[in-house]
């Protein structure tokens, strides 16, 4: 079989499907279904019928190349269709997080001068909100649902599938070079930037990671994470497809479900994002943590404090990687290298680490983490309509992560913070890990993120350090108890100025917690959090 030189995710699917058509390609798992877990299957040969019924409906109904179609959607086979049918005729997609506020879906839709939208039931309503703001857009559909009431305007997915396919229509390709989808950043520090992906970065990034983190025959993939995000895509499922692996995808991710969801379906390695880990991490153990068959766990974003525990707790090894929306891949393999590391990049990319002048640094020292193509070739990144950030993202030839690293004597990387989010106190940076670490311990801890904002002192560059929780009892909302409780409970004392309790840490769709929204939380409701040491707001809630 020929994957190795396709270079559209179409062309991939129908080879699949006309070599092994019966062999099951993807699973997707509902865990929130109303009545009982809803799963559905694709099979190669279905995958392909369903994205070629899908092209042609959506070139009779006049959506042809160069324009743009959003999907508004979790995880759903629907999504997988969208991508294999723009490999056909050339739409381009851009997928968003249906959990995407109002304005700023509205923001991306018309940057992106979107002209269909496809949203799942729960998203419809965000996308009628924001209809009228946007201009471009001739047309909504949403998935079928026999419980949706109709809506002016909205046409069910069924109606974009047409019933016969010529097979002129089915062998039809864009060229690789052309765009497949724009992906959006996840906007942590303003609007979002949307990165156009071509057919042939797609395919050529997903063969990078499929061999870089060893999937081979026997091997079936799991993601919680969000098809709207690079990870899942390229991780998961664009490395499954160019090695011919079935793929297994939680609709959204749900830590009290992931473990039977593999154990279910026989997966041998998963990925999981930092957030994910330490929420995975503060429930207690217990005798099924090793009853799976997952061999590996692909992560980004490990703590260092619970690495070891992790491996040794669920019987798992460890792949290490960091990897960014715009390209670029350092990777430590498991068992190799310094714990905490985020490894080497692979023989075909170099790195560099700069200080703010743009030097390079010595080994110990922090600075921004650049990387290239080993062979010189300029590193290339275009931002939708934003050609002046495309440009300083990629100047000198280099790729300007963003991120803050440094590097030990052997040439391992650590990863220290994303730009603009140390947190500094008393003028050392802060391990957040070890803290959340030790929360999580207590089990009084269902999740936990740590995160600074600027010190009440008003020192420069000076922060508080806040730990944003979510307590496992209901009883916990009672704040004062709940932390004077998680007080009592610690072994080691930890370095904080604040708690704030609450029912959910808002994430990202790569599961990411918002550092910004949780700073806004404590501008706006001060009287949520509770200073630390308790003792001293046990009467009122600390104030800022």
């Amino acid at each position: 079989m020929a994957l190795a030189t396709m270079h559209t995710i179409a062309d991939l699917v129908e080879t699949l499907a006309r070599e092994r058509g019966d062999d099951l390609a993807l699973t997707f798992v509902d865990h929130a279904a109303p009545n009982a877990e809803s799963v559905e299957h694709r099979t190669y040969a279905q995958l392909w019928a369903a994205a070629t019924r899908l092209a042609a409906g959506l070139s009779r109904q006049g959506f042809h190349q160069g324009e743009r179609a959003a999907i508004l959607m979790a995880n759903h086979p629907e999504f997988v269709e969208m991508l294999i049918a723009s490999g056909i005729i050339g739409l381009t997609l851009v997928p968003m997080d249906p959990r995407t506020p109002p304005e700023r879906l509205a923001y991306m839709l018309t940057k992106t001068r979107c002209s269909l939208l496809v949203a799942e039931p729960q998203a419809l309503q965000s996308a009628l909100a924001v209809r009228d703001a946007c201009p471009d857009l001739r047309l909504i559909t949403v998935l079928d649902d026999p419980s949706l009431a109709p809506a002016e305007g909205v046409a069910p997915f069924s109606s974009l599938q047409a019933a016969t396919v010529s097979s002129e229509l089915a062998a039809l390709r864009r060229p690789a070079d052309e765009d497949m989808q724009i992906l959006f950043t996840s906007g942590t520090t303003g609007n979002p930037k949307g990165i156009a992906y071509s057919h042939r970065k797609f395919t050529d990034t997903a063969r990078m990671a499929a061999m870089a983190f060893g999937y081979g025959p026997g091997d079936t993939l799991y993601s919680g994470l969000s098809l709207t995000h690079a990870n899942a895509q390229l991780v998961t499922l664009g490395a499954a497809l160019v090695r011919g692996l079935p793929v297994v995808f939680s609709r959204r991710f749900s830590k009290r479900r992931m473990w039977s969801t593999v154990r279910e379906h026989r997966c041998t390695s998963l990925t999981l994002l930092g957030g994910m880990t330490t929420a995975i991490y503060c429930d207690p153990p217990t005798p099924a943590d090793r009853d799976h068959q997952v061999r590996l766990v692909v992560s980004a974003g490990m703590p260092a404090a619970i690495w070891n525990d992790f491996e040794h707790r669920f019987g798992v090894s460890l792949l290490e990687f960091y990897g960014t929306a715009e390209g670029g891949l350092t990777m430590k393999p498991p068992g190799v290298g310094p714990i905490g590391s985020i490894g080497k990049p692979p023989p075909a990319l170099s790195t560099r680490i700069v200080d703010d002048a743009g030097q390079d640094v010595a080994p110990g020292e922090r600075g921004q983490l650049l990387i290239r193509s080993s062979d010189g070739t300029p590193f290339q990144v275009s931002y939708v309509d934003d050609p002046e950030a495309s440009e300083a993202k990629c100047r000198g030839g280099w790729l300007w992560t963003g991120d803050v690293v440094h590097a030990d004597a052997n040439g391992w990387l650590f990863f220290d913070f994303r730009m603009g989010h140390g947190i500094r106190r008393n003028g050392d940076f802060i391990d957040a890990a070890s803290i959340e670490k030790t929360l999580a311990e207590t089990a009084l801890v269902d999740d936990v993120f740590v995160f600074g904002v600027p010190a009440a002192s008003r020192v420069p560059g000076e922060s508080d350090v806040v730990a944003a929780v979510v307590f496992k009892q209901a009883s916990a909302v009672n704040g004062k108890h709940a932390v004077a409780a998680l007080h009592a409970a610690l072994t080691r004392p930890v370095v904080l100025q604040q708690v704030l309790p609450l029912d959910a840490i808002p994430k990202t769709a790569s599961e990411k917690p918002l550092a910004r929204v949780l700073s806004q939380i404590l501008t706006d409701r001060p009287d949520l959090a509770f200073g630390w040491p308790p003792s001293t707001s046990m009467t009122s809630p600390t104030t800022r």
